[in-house]
This record gives C-alpha cells, structure tokens and sequence, in this order.
C-alpha cells in the first residue's frame, strides 16, 4: 500500500531551534532514498523552507504557504500557485485598510521569487518580522510604493496582517463573511492584545492541498502530523492524523494517536517505522 506522510514543520517537524536535527534529516533522507512518500506543509514561505529542508532528501514538492501552492524544491519553482484575482486582490486591500491594519502583500515576481510589499510605518511587531526574513533570496521587501495598495494585481497569493486584535478580529469577521477568500485570524499567545491575519483566495488550505498531492502520488493511505490549529484541516483528510505530544489540546483530541515531542525527533522516527512496517 502506498501512504503519503506529510508533516507540518514549526512545533512538529522541527526542534526547539526550529531546525531538522540530523538525526531526523538522516532518517528522513534514507527511508526517502527508499521509496517514502515523506514532505512537508507549512505556511511559510519556499524562502525558508528552502534551506530548512537543505538536508532531507524528498522526491515530492513541499506544501506551501498554507496550501496555495507547492514548490518543486529541486528546481526551486512555484508549481500552480493560487492568487486572488486583480479585482478580489483590491477590494481586500480596501478592507485592510478600512480596518487601519497595512497588509504585507505577497506577490509572485516570477516562478520562483516572491515580493512582498508594506506600505506605511512598521510598527515594532511589523519590523521585527521584516528583519527576521529581510536576507533570503527568494524573498524581496519592498516598502512604500504606494501603487501596491492602489492599483490591483492579479498576482497576489497572501495577505497578511499584523495588528491589535481589536482590529484584526473585526476585519477577519468581514473578510469570512465575503465567501471568496480563506481567511485565518488568532491571537499571539502571549500578548493578546496582538493578533496576526493571514488571507489567501478562497478552497486555499493545507487539507486541499494534501488531498491533491495524494492524488497525484496515488496514495490509498495519508499519514499527517501537526501541533497547532492550522493542522486541523489537513488532518481531517487524513487515514492517520497524529499530534506530538507538544500539539495544542484541540489537535490531540482530533488525533488518532500522539507521538513524542517535536524535541525528540518524534516524526522522523514515526515515519521510518510505519514505512519499514509496510514494506517488509
């Protein structure tokens, strides 16, 4: 039987550093060399899954950006990513801005390469995630050219919103309530006062994408594992979906079982004894 594994990354796959330990590289890259199905789906961006992943071997593309598109780590290209439409791209910016909340706009600047515009004063949260991802390649910040708000792109895969939940919460309420975006709104978890938003065009999320990558890969089982509420989705088109022990109590109680913690290579060493299960 084949069965596709699919881990998310931030709390699952990756350790408290929020890097792959060697030793879940090494047995990923292995069971990889000998038929696994292994890959990952994320909501970062292919800027960071990129060197991330440097040293897991996978034949199959990573699950990007929430599911709004995959990414060929091997030629490093986007492979049909979702966008918003020019029209829906403006009038969500309108939103946005009717909210006071200035989106970061992420846009397509070819098949590889992402920019992502602000417009604005950076707030302290704001910059701090700037600087954070301000250096990688296939990602480029582009600040106040005020046509990124005012004239609409028919390129754009995410918005994304940093703000005060006062303000945040109201504007993913009306986004929903739209019916042609995805939208994803919580608060920081430990300062509430602060929420984040993420919108991408509407059908975007981790679980369609997982279901459209066991249908390319013709698997007839699909293991998942995650941590936090985003997980949820893509663990309810699963046969197997699995929480680390670290997972938030929600995914826990949606799992079928609970592994180790993200801290002990607990996917990795899953992963290699359901395949080698399997394939005795």
């Amino acid at each position: 039987m084949q069965r596709l594994y699919v881990s998310d990354m931030d709390g699952t796959l990756l350790g408290s550093d929020s890097r792959v330990s060697a030793r879940s590289a090494e047995v990923l890259s292995r069971v990889g060399r000998e038929g696994a199905l292994f890959t990952v789906a994320t909501a970062r961006t292919p800027a960071t899954v990129q060197p991330l992943l440097a040293g897991v071997y996978s034949k199959l593309p990573a699950i990007v950006m929430t599911g709004a598109a995959l990414w060929d780590r091997t030629a490093q290209r986007f492979i049909d990513p979702v966008t918003m439409g020019a029209q829906l791209e403006k009038e969500t910016v309108d939103r946005f801005l009717a909210h006071g909340v200035n989106p970061f706009v992420y846009r397509l600047a070819d098949a590889s390469r992402l920019e992502v515009f602000h417009n604005g004063k950076l707030t302290r949260r704001e910059e701090n995630f700037w600087l954070d991802r301000r250096d990688l390649p296939l990602k480029r910040f582009v600040f106040d050219r005020p046509e990124a708000y005012s004239t609409a792109m028919d390129d754009v895969m995410l918005m994304l919103g940093i703000g005060g939940s006062e303000r945040i919460m109201p504007l993913a309420d009306e986004l929903r309530g739209t019916g042609q975006l995805s939208v994803s709104a919580y608060r920081d978890p430990v300062q509430p006062t602060v929420a984040y938003i993420e919108v991408f065009a509407a059908g975007v999320s981790k679980r369609a994408a997982v279901e459209r990558l066991a249908a390319m890969t013709g698997a007839e089982a699909v293991t998942v594992y995650g941590d936090n509420l985003n997980d949820l989705s893509m663990m309810e088109a699963a046969t197997d979906a699995v929480a680390v022990e670290n997972a938030m109590p929600e995914v826990k109680r949606a799992a079928s079982r609970i592994i180790g913690p993200n801290t002990a290579d607990a996917v990795a060493l899953d992963v290699e004894r359901l395949f080698e299960h399997e394939t005795r």
